[in-house]
């Protein structure tokens, strides 16, 4: 299972490479007008239907702080970004004017807002990519279903490894749209052949998002039930001994720093994510973490360094489960090795870990011979990269310098280079040519050409 790529796995929206809305028909509100104003500003919002008269004071009061013309001007652009920020209106315009005509303000400015409103239904269809895996995803959504930015949505995913299906409810803080509650109902089935496993969870969650200082925080419970089975008839002993149903209560929190200009090939800023999870039915604590740091060269070119890296402790007499282990190798982590084919394993089935580390170090250049820029060819970048890690169990009667001495022993690394193609902000592909070494027994290795796509890489 992607436990290792994936650290945060918390329910969100996927990235689309195919986006297509489409609005469901039907009769559209009667519009009004909600009329604010100071001593020196007048703002009129004109085209609201279910939009609640108090969401719109949180978003435009900066407006009315205004002191003169241009901070006007500056403070409307603001406030216009932040009523388009709450996915609840299809088009705002903003016109400034002097007031004038009956109760014009002496010396006033009026500031009119003119929205379209979403329509009560909305529906879509795309196409999102994960790591080496695609679906296609059907969705349909209420928003601002109660007047305040409340959304409320179902989502049908069909992928090539995974197939989803759920109905969540987001509802954010007026005027702080970072703080937010989201409720979530879904069922996830997922296929992982290195593993011969098969896994169908069933269950609910809520979280809760909010900033602190520069960082994105969040808290989230989630109760599952989850069903493991054979993927086929030759599975492992091990693997069998996994089968059957389990229910899984947990609480986890995330912290997440982001300074990069770009989430999918950056060329400056930094990330670092911090996620702990409290399995609270079998007493067992995840930690994960990722740094990433990006700096630019001379030429443009760009180096990129990453560190990632999981712990998984159980507490007491308490058994880890073979869909909480960590994962390791591919094309989007250590390159060189075959998909999550690296650690522990029983008669080819790969059981996971409960520690690993990864890093990687990566040189990207512009294509050589190129000199326009601007063009096509800036999507691609040459790379040379050098990835390694270790993926294990440990005896947690022992010390932490054994713990440490056991994930330095038996490290696999790989070198090479490739070529790498970013699909604007949404998806990279890359093809490199890779050379592995400290290959262990029982490893499963990619030696040569490797194709890789998804939106995070070691």
């Amino acid at each position: 299972k992607d436990s290792s790529l994936d650290p945060l796995p918390m329910q969100g929206p996927d990235l689309a490479l195919q986006p297509d809305d489409i609005e469901a028909p039907g009769v559209e509100p009667e519009s009004r007008q909600e009329v604010l104003q100071n001593k020196d500003v007048r703002v009129h919002v004109d085209g609201l239907g279910r939009t609640k008269e108090d969401l719109l004071t949180y978003e435009i009061g900066d407006v009315f702080k205004a002191r003169n013309l241009i901070e006007v001007m500056k403070k409307s652009h603001e406030a216009r970004q932040k009523l388009l920020r709450l996915g609840i209106f299809r088009k705002v315009t903003v016109v400034i004017d002097t007031s004038r005509g009956e109760g014009a303000l002496p010396n006033g400015l009026e500031v009119t807002f003119e929205v379209t409103e979403l329509r009560r239904f909305t529906g879509s269809y795309n196409t999102t990519v994960g790591n080496n895996e695609g679906s296609m995803v059907l969705g349909l959504k209420m928003p601002n279903v109660l007047g305040r930015a409340e959304r409320l949505g179902f989502q049908f995913s069909y992928g090539t490894k995974e197939t989803s299906y759920g109905v969540s409810f987001f509802k954010p803080q007026p005027g702080n749209f970072e703080r937010s509650v989201t409720l979530n109902a879904f069922k996830v089935m997922g296929q992982f052949p290195w593993s011969s496993l098969r896994e169908s969870d069933r269950g609910v969650s809520a979280e809760l998002t909010f900033p602190v200082w520069r960082t994105s925080q969040s808290l989230k419970y989630e109760a599952v039930w989850r069903e493991l089975s054979c993927l086929a008839g030759t599975a492992s002993f091990a693997v069998r001994e996994e089968s059957g149903h389990s229910l899984k209560s947990s609480l986890s929190h995330a912290m997440v720093v982001d300074s990069r200009n770009s989430s999918i090939l950056p060329q400056s800023g930094g990330l670092l994510q911090i996620h702990q999870v409290r399995d609270v039915t079998v007493g067992i604590l995840k930690e994960l973490s990722i740094c990433d740091k990006t700096l630019i060269l001379m030429f443009v070119q760009v180096l990129s360094a990453s560190l990632w890296g999981g712990l998984l402790l159980p507490v007491g007499d308490s058994h880890t489960s073979i869909a909480d282990r960590f994962y390791l190798g591919g094309p989007t982590s250590v390159r060189g090795f075959s998909m999550y084919s690296m650690g522990p394993q029983s008669e080819g089935d790969y059981l996971g870990g409960e520690a690993y580390w990864a890093g990687g170090l990566h040189l990207f250049t512009p294509l050589p011979f190129t000199r326009r820029r601007g063009g096509f060819m800036d999507l691609f970048r040459t790379h040379l990269f050098l990835n390694a890690g270790n993926l294990c169990n440990l005896n947690y009667g022992e010390g932490p310098a054994s713990h440490l001495q056991r994930l330095a022993e038996c490290v696999r690394w790989s070198y090479g280079l490739g070529l790498v193609l970013r699909l604007g902000n949404i998806a990279r592909l890359e093809l490199n040519y890779c050379i592995p070494m400290g290959v262990q027994s029982g490893d499963r290795i990619c030696d040569g050409v490797q194709f890789g796509a998804g939106i995070r890489f070691l």
